[in-house]
């Protein structure tokens, strides 16, 4: 596959296995361009957060090349690669001693930025996720909601402004009213963020609500990678039962 000049990341032939005998990722050939937001979508297991793990190198692929930026993966300081993307994830994972604006400001301070600049940022990304610093920068995890916590999760993965985003199902653990705000809020984000995002999600209302293309997996591999609408329309045969899905729900009384 040709180097793509407009490509964030590119999975060339990478595989992954824990043991020779138990592959969890086989033959994946695909392009993340930058500024576009895929979703990695499939059943449990299908292998959707190892290709998350492996794009910041917390694995690494057993064969294959993975690019980002145009630079193999191994090529990369894992320090430096890992600081160039931001990570959301479902349990947020804030740090209970530290308050909103300390968990926020944490990898900016570890880029040695100025104080003026942090403090700077981290006001502009929590008005950004909506929790404004003058109500929520002293408070502690544990006097937020589950989704205010998620939003400072969120704050805290774009702080230092990392042009890549990964999010490993990171309204998973919401109720269902607070899940469906927090999407619709980060639908309308994702315009200002001018961010190349990597969401996995075993939702096919959430890919098709926030996804410019769809990669569907199903046990290590990646059955194919379409626009919502191409998705709507496939006629391959693990796209159609997540279609199936999306179309009860549609059609379910309480919608």
């Amino acid at each position: 596959m040709a180097e793509t000049s407009d490509s964030a990341i590119e999975f060339r032939r990478i595989a992954f296995r824990l043991t020779p005998d138990r592959p969890l990722l086989s033959d994946l050939n695909f392009v993340i361009r930058r500024g576009e937001t895929v979703m990695l979508l499939g059943r449990s297991g299908s292998g959707k957060t190892t290709c998350l793990k492996l794009m910041n190198r917390l694995l690494v692929p057993t064969s294959g090349d993975l690019l980002v930026e145009n630079k193999l993966s191994q090529e990369w300081d894992p320090i430096q690669l890992r600081r160039r993307m931001g990570y959301a994830i479902q349990d947020v994972g804030l740090f209970p001693h530290y308050t909103v604006w300390q968990n926020v400001a944490l990898v900016p301070k570890l880029e040695k930025w100025q104080r003026q600049r942090i403090n700077s940022r981290v006001e502009e990304v929590l008005q950004l996720v909506g929790l404004p610093s003058r109500e929520f920068a002293d408070r502690y995890p544990t006097q937020l909601s589950g989704g205010q916590r998620q939003r400072v999760g969120l704050a805290r993965a774009l702080a230092a402004e990392p042009p890549i985003l990964l999010m490993d199902e990171p309204f998973g653990a919401l109720d269902p009213v607070t899940r469906a705000e927090m999407q619709t809020e980060f639908k309308k984000l994702q315009q200002k963020l001018g961010k190349t995002i990597i969401f996995v999600t075993h939702d096919v209302g959430e890919a098709l609500l926030l996804g410019d293309r769809i990669a569907l997996m199903e046990a290590g591999r990646l059955r194919s990678i379409d626009t919502p609408r191409e998705f709507l329309q496939s006629s391959d045969a693990v796209a159609q039962v997540f279609v199936n899905v999306f179309r009860a729900a549609q059609q379910s009384p309480q919608n």
